[in-house]
């Protein structure tokens, strides 16, 4: 495409589409600290969230990782931090800080909600400012890091909307981008169709025992899987087995070779490409995993009608059925209902979604962002102490 991208070039070199300033809660009891600080200053953006306290192990470093890199993502322009003890407070802001970008980090104890408030409020204010004079500046394709996740998936998704972002893909690995996909066990019935398609020996291993332990600890809970659909939403769609499912999962991930597998909200490091990331299916989880390891646009193929959004990722929908384009319309940002009416090509379909990638990139809010969809949702591994 001849027209140019303009995006937000970070201190450390990621570029991003959005300059949110966020206010970031390290545990839920801050959360009301933080929408206060949102309130007092316009145009900050709070991040409130169900967990923080008393987590351990795997789960904490999860916690932890993702709040690092919600506050890393290069959509952020710069974040307070607020908690209710220092420690833990001091070091999700020292990660972020990691990044160049400005971030300072306040905790409740011995100063109380109200002290911690006009404090961060303060803050918050020069940050607001200094973040509006930041300029746009001419960006590559390649620049730029995609996630993808499907949702009320129907049988329009695998014929249509999955394709249709099948081929955006393809041609934001050939620029040399990075894309993520996950949604571990709704691969079912065709994840030897994902390993085949890993770089290496190494990878594939290392996926199939992913996939393994997750579907392991859904059967070790007396669930199968195989042979049944877990949605009643998909249902109604149209797909009666998880394999049929996952085949439409599947078609929206390209035809590149997979170079690296992500933990949860794992940032990569083995350069640009397409990496599997170990998440949930549920869909605001996900998104918020990938968002954290850095993607800044995310793609989401629809058939019956997911309306997801996240406040730091842009959502993208696509959809080719024609009663969703029609009756929620106002959440379907592009419509490619006429691959099944052979009105347009699946390579044409390909180029309306890319345009609509170049117009986001470049500051159109997404149908999400116009509706104030904010589903921000941490992933939780096991109880908490």
């Amino acid at each position: 495409m001849d027209q140019q991208l303009l995006g937000y070039r970070r201190e450390n070199g990621k570029v991003g589409v959005r300059n949110h300033v966020v206010i970031l809660p390290v545990d839920d009891i801050s959360n009301a600290a933080c929408e206060a600080v949102a309130n007092n200053v316009k145009g900050t953006l709070a991040l409130p969230h169900a967990y923080g306290r008393l987590q351990y192990g795997e789960d904490l470093d999860l916690l932890f990782r993702t709040l690092i890199g919600t506050g890393s993502n290069p959509n952020v322009a710069a974040v307070i931090v607020i908690g209710i003890e220092e420690n833990w407070t001091k070091k999700i802001a020292d990660g972020i800080a990691e990044t160049g970008k400005p971030v300072s980090s306040f905790h409740i104890e011995r100063s109380g909600d109200l002290e911690t408030v006009q404090k961060a409020s303060r803050v918050a204010k020069e940050y607001v400012q200094w973040a509006s004079e930041i300029q746009r500046e001419p960006v590559e394709l390649g620049d730029l890091t995609i996630s993808i996740k499907c949702g009320e998936s129907d049988t329009t998704t695998g014929m249509g909307s999955c394709p249709t972002v099948s081929q955006a893909v393809d041609r934001l690995v050939d620029a040399g981008a990075t894309v993520f996909f996950g949604e571990t066990s709704e691969l079912t019935g065709g994840e030897h169709l994902i390993a085949d398609r890993m770089a290496t020996p190494e990878l594939k291993d290392k996926f199939m025992s992913i996939y393994d332990d997750y579907v392991g600890e859904i059967e070790s809970k007396g669930v199968d899987l195989l042979g049944s659909q877990p949605t009643q939403g998909n249902i109604t769609g149209g797909l009666s087995t998880i394999e049929e499912k996952a085949l439409g999962n599947i078609a929206k991930t390209g035809t590149k070779d997979v170079i690296g597998v992500l933990e949860p909200a794992e940032a990569p490091t083995s350069g640009n490409g397409l990496y599997f990331m170990d998440t949930s299916s549920a869909a605001a989880e996900c998104i918020t995993l990938m968002a954290a390891a850095g993607a800044v646009v995310h793609f989401f193929p629809t058939g019956q009608g997911n309306i997801i959004g996240n406040p730091i990722e842009p959502v993208v929908k696509v959809t080719a059925n024609p009663i969703t384009a029609g009756t929620m319309s106002e959440h379907i940002d592009v419509d490619v209902q006429g691959l099944l009416s052979r009105q347009i090509s699946l390579n044409e379909a390909g180029d309306s979604l890319m345009d609509y990638l170049y117009r986001v990139v470049n500051g159109r809010l997404t149908c999400a962002e116009a509706l104030g969809h904010r589903e921000f949702v941490m992933t939780k591994l096991y109880r908490s102490a």
